[in-house]
């Protein structure tokens, strides 16, 4: 469950962890209100579970009530990344003099929470251990103890000196929110240095789809659903936006996650991904990529199928019925059941599969890089 940013930023602000003035407005009169109430300029933020609303003009200015109200105006019952923004955040702008990232996730491999901080905030992480993998410090969690005081010490080494106590609060109180919401993910980005303190910016909070029964949870749902994520579950299929222009299909969360990882490492960044499920026929296939390629944003598609229950043909043959005349740069790996009969479908129509799924990550990444020139 994803929730928006004005209701992780009202359970931060439940947990005491400081936040700029504001409210979530729902017509251009609220916003009005609203900036006269914070008193001074404001940030209009479009309340839309996707990234990036900077670059695509979800995130704009005032500096009046008035102007506020104009701003909403122009901004409410518009789209933003194919979802239509219904409510805005709106909140006292701020100067930050520095921008820090803070988060609690899950660590799949060792099973237990993982807290990540860097001085770099205001950013993806993503590229930030990229391009400077030495800014970014990462601490597991035992369960069973929780965040001591000497592991939140080494979680913020990073940090000035001067900030470090006021971090080491923030992160404890970001560690009970993880906890007691049960989620997957609770991240502050970015967390800024202001006059008047620390101040969480944003907050991006993902619960657990299975959480338990508490008062906690109360009144909250995922209040927006994309479009696209919604007519993938209709036919049993699993898809999710990204930010990137690599389009994804696979078999399996595990396969399609570790396929997000390798275009990762190889340098690139996907578009979306979608699950197609075991045993998809080639109808199944053909709804999959036309999914993916539906919002326009992925300009390469990487096909990486495991044949078990799955056939291989009929997934060649879905993903032929559905480029056909496109034009469209793929990459396609194909191993298992019927992977000779998959290949002999692709190669009617002049694609050769690549063997590795490594193969494959460079090869998409290239072929994107290309596509941008």
């Amino acid at each position: 469950m994803r929730l928006l940013e004005w209701q992780g930023r009202d359970i931060l602000k439940k947990a005491e962890i400081p936040v700029p003035g504001g409210g979530v407005v729902r017509t251009p009169d609220e916003a009005r209100v609203a900036t006269a109430t914070v008193g001074g300029p404001v940030v209009l933020k479009a309340q839309v579970p996707v990234g990036g609303r900077g670059k695509a003009g979800g995130i704009r200015f005032a500096e009046n009530p008035d102007g506020a109200a104009r701003v909403a105006e122009a901004m409410l019952g518009a789209q933003l990344k194919g979802l239509l923004i219904s409510e805005l955040l709106v909140v006292q702008a701020v100067r930050a003099t520095a921008e820090h990232y803070l988060s609690v996730t899950l660590d799949r491999r060792t099973r237990s929470p993982v807290m990540i901080y860097s001085p770099q905030g205001g950013v993806d992480i993503e590229e930030v251990a990229r391009t400077n993998p030495g800014a970014i410090r990462q601490v597991h969690i035992p369960p069973l103890e929780g965040p001591l005081s000497f592991r939140l010490r080494s979680l913020v080494s990073l940090a000035p000196p001067e900030i470090r106590k006021s971090l080491v609060e923030i992160a404890a109180k970001l560690y009970g929110v993880f906890t007691r919401y049960e989620a997957n993910l609770a991240e502050i980005n970015p967390l800024a240095v202001t006059d008047h303190g620390l101040l969480a910016l944003d907050a991006k909070l993902i619960l657990d789809d299975d959480h338990r029964p508490a008062e906690q949870f109360a009144g909250l749902a995922e209040a927006v659903v994309d479009p696209l994520e919604a007519d993938a579950r209709a036919v049993g299929m699993s898809y999710v936006r990204l930010d990137g222009n690599i389009g994804i299909l696979g078999n399996g969360a595990g396969l399609v996650m570790a396929t997000l990882d390798l275009v990762a490492q190889a340098g690139g960044r996907p578009a979306n991904f979608l699950d197609i499920g075991g045993g998809a026929r080639a109808e199944r296939v053909r709804k999959g990529v036309e999914l993916i390629l539906r919002d326009g944003k992925a300009t390469v598609l990487f096909v990486n199928v495991f044949g078990g229950i799955t056939r291989c043909d009929e997934v060649a043959q879905g993903v032929v019925e559905a480029t056909t005349g496109l034009g469209l740069p793929m990459v396609i790996r194909l191993t298992g059941t019927n992977e000779a009969e998959g290949r002999e479908v692709l190669s009617r129509t002049g694609l050769t599969p690549v063997r590795t799924m490594e193969e494959g990550a460079a090869r998409a990444v290239a072929l994107a890089t290309e596509a941008k020139r």
